[in-house]
Protein backbone atom coordinates (compact mmCIF):
# COMPACT_ATOMS: atom_id res chain seq x y z
CA UNK A 1 0.00 0.00 0.00
CA UNK A 2 3.12 2.39 0.78
CA UNK A 3 4.49 2.17 -2.83
CA UNK A 4 0.53 3.09 -4.21
CA UNK A 5 0.44 6.11 -1.93
CA UNK A 6 4.12 7.34 -3.48
CA UNK A 7 2.49 6.63 -6.93
CA UNK A 8 -0.01 8.84 -6.41
CA UNK A 9 1.80 11.31 -5.04
CA UNK A 10 3.99 10.89 -8.31
CA UNK A 11 1.43 10.99 -10.81
CA UNK A 12 -0.50 14.44 -9.23
CA UNK A 13 1.65 17.17 -10.52
CA UNK A 14 -0.64 19.63 -11.29
CA UNK A 15 -1.75 22.40 -8.88
CA UNK A 16 -5.65 21.84 -10.40
CA UNK A 17 -6.79 17.95 -11.11
CA UNK A 18 -9.10 15.70 -10.24
CA UNK A 19 -8.91 12.14 -8.69
CA UNK A 20 -12.23 9.95 -9.53
CA UNK A 21 -12.18 6.00 -8.84
CA UNK A 22 -14.64 3.46 -9.80
CA UNK A 23 -14.59 -0.56 -8.54
CA UNK A 24 -16.10 -3.68 -9.94
CA UNK A 25 -15.91 -7.16 -8.55
CA UNK A 26 -12.69 -7.60 -10.37
CA UNK A 27 -10.90 -4.38 -10.71
CA UNK A 28 -10.66 -0.82 -9.40
CA UNK A 29 -10.41 1.97 -11.88
CA UNK A 30 -8.62 5.39 -10.57
CA UNK A 31 -8.31 8.35 -12.94
CA UNK A 32 -6.61 11.56 -12.51
CA UNK A 33 -7.33 14.18 -14.53
CA UNK A 34 -5.63 17.79 -14.74
CA UNK A 35 -6.23 20.99 -16.60
CA UNK A 36 -2.61 21.34 -18.02
CA UNK A 37 -1.23 21.74 -21.56
CA UNK A 38 -1.81 18.24 -22.26
CA UNK A 39 1.33 16.08 -23.51
CA UNK A 40 1.95 16.45 -27.57
CA UNK A 41 1.82 13.95 -29.74
CA UNK A 42 5.51 13.40 -30.55
CA UNK A 43 6.30 12.41 -26.70
CA UNK A 44 3.39 11.02 -25.50
CA UNK A 45 4.73 7.25 -26.46
CA UNK A 46 8.28 8.36 -24.44
CA UNK A 47 6.52 9.38 -21.04
CA UNK A 48 6.89 5.73 -19.76
CA UNK A 49 10.12 4.99 -20.28
CA UNK A 50 13.26 5.67 -17.68
CA UNK A 51 15.21 8.79 -18.14
CA UNK A 52 13.02 10.39 -20.22
CA UNK A 53 11.75 14.32 -18.89
CA UNK A 54 11.19 17.13 -20.89
CA UNK A 55 13.03 19.51 -17.65
CA UNK A 56 15.88 21.17 -18.68
CA UNK A 57 19.43 18.89 -17.65
CA UNK A 58 20.22 18.84 -13.90
CA UNK A 59 16.13 19.27 -13.30
CA UNK A 60 14.38 16.29 -13.66
CA UNK A 61 15.32 12.47 -13.48
CA UNK A 62 12.92 11.45 -15.31
CA UNK A 63 11.97 8.43 -13.07
CA UNK A 64 9.10 9.23 -12.03
CA UNK A 65 6.36 8.22 -14.26
CA UNK A 66 8.37 5.00 -15.23
CA UNK A 67 8.56 3.55 -11.66
CA UNK A 68 4.51 4.53 -11.62
CA UNK A 69 4.46 2.19 -14.68
CA UNK A 70 6.52 -0.66 -12.81
CA UNK A 71 4.77 -0.49 -9.19
CA UNK A 72 1.20 -0.42 -11.13
CA UNK A 73 1.63 -2.99 -14.17
CA UNK A 74 4.52 -5.35 -12.13
CA UNK A 75 3.54 -4.87 -9.08
CA UNK A 76 0.44 -5.17 -9.21
CA UNK A 77 -0.75 -6.35 -12.23
CA UNK A 78 -2.15 -3.39 -13.15
CA UNK A 79 -2.34 -1.03 -16.26
CA UNK A 80 -1.88 2.75 -16.68
CA UNK A 81 -2.34 4.77 -19.30
CA UNK A 82 -3.01 8.38 -20.24
CA UNK A 83 -5.29 10.13 -22.31
CA UNK A 84 -4.14 13.61 -23.65
CA UNK A 85 -4.61 16.08 -26.32
CA UNK A 86 -2.24 19.25 -26.67
CA UNK A 87 -3.89 22.69 -25.21
CA UNK A 88 -6.77 20.20 -22.95
CA UNK A 89 -4.97 18.42 -20.31
CA UNK A 90 -4.45 15.04 -19.62
CA UNK A 91 -6.02 12.27 -17.92
CA UNK A 92 -3.86 9.30 -16.47
CA UNK A 93 -5.81 5.84 -15.83
CA UNK A 94 -4.72 3.29 -13.48
CA UNK A 95 -6.61 -0.33 -13.04
CA UNK A 96 -6.10 -2.35 -10.84
CA UNK A 97 -6.95 -5.98 -10.39
CA UNK A 98 -9.16 -6.97 -7.44
CA UNK A 99 -8.45 -10.14 -5.47
CA UNK A 100 -10.90 -11.37 -2.78
CA UNK A 101 -10.53 -13.91 -0.81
Amino acid sequence: MRQFVILLVIVIVSTHYSLSSKGSSDSLKITVRDTGNGIPDKIKDKIFQPFFTTKPTGQGTGLGLSLSYDIISKGHAGQLYVLSSEGSGSEFIIILPVKIS
